[in-house]
């Protein structure tokens, strides 16, 4: 299966171990990867923060990169929300009826990662090995918006070696909501400690999660507090075997 992996601009700018950990993980699955060198951001931040005019260019941009991919998979479940739900939405909004209609062509090919590894390879253990304590935090673009249930937790409960422990809680959100930790940085603190008292809770050693973004807010807390508690991509750890150990 020839696979389009769709990055992201944030992670290729800020965690491209998650884009290479995929690619791993995916090619030991037998799917073919490409990456498409001309995608850029989805325009969910600008989209998002109200600057929907200025997104489309942007949304016309991805749909033509990514036209023609047989499975376009990513990293991140917000950047797949903003292509599932905004895109119609931003077509509609502008009376763009070739953009509706390609967008429409497009989604039903894109996947999250731990989506695309349940409903469309349909495995669960993808031979990870991965000996450290974790727990799991379900970010809100994942449980709410493509309400991935728990696929990922099926996929780390396979990994052998793994401690897996429940986050107390584990539903409520970081607090990062992207810009709402800026303009709201109060709350969004507050939402943070809570967060990271439930991880400390667990005595785990990883924290881990399908989004970068909110690993980024609560491992921003955790080095802050100097806990010695790491966050990784679910990427990262199912791309791991007994051979990196």
């Amino acid at each position: 299966m020839r696979v389009a992996l769709f990055i992201t601009c944030f992670n290729d700018t800020l965690f491209p171990e998650t884009g290479i950990a995929m690619t791993r993980l995916l090619e030991r699955l037998g799917c073919e990867v490409t990456f498409p060198l001309d995608q850029t951001c989805c325009g969910q931040m600008h989209y998002n923060t109200g600057y929907h005019r200025e997104a489309l260019p942007l949304i016309r941009h991805f749909v033509s990169v990514f036209g023609e991919a047989e499975i376009i998979v990513s990293p991140s479940a917000s950047c797949v929300g903003m292509v599932r739900e905004q895109y119609p939405r931003a077509a509609a909004q502008f009376h763009d009826a070739a953009l509706a209609a390609a967008a429409a062509d497009l989604i039903p090919r894109v996947y999250e990662l731990s989506e695309f590894l349940a409903d469309v390879l349909q495995v669960e253990d993808v031979s990870a090995y991965f000996p450290h304590r974790v727990t799991y935090h379900p970010t809100c673009h994942s449980l709410r918006g493509l309400r991935v249930g728990d696929k990922p937790l099926r996929l780390l409960r396979a990994v052998r070696g793994i401690d897996l422990v429940e986050l107390p809680d584990a539903s409520e959100c970081c607090g990062f909501g992207g810009t709402f930790a800026v303009k709201n940085a109060e709350t969004s603190q507050a939402m943070l400690a809570d967060k990271v008292r439930s991880a400390l809770d667990t005595r785990a050693e990883i924290v881990c999660a399908a989004d970068n973004s909110c690993l980024m807010h609560i491992g921003g807390a955790l080095s802050r507090q100097r806990a010695g508690v790491r966050v990784m991509h679910l990427a990262e750890i199912l791309a791991c075997t007994e051979e990196d150990s």
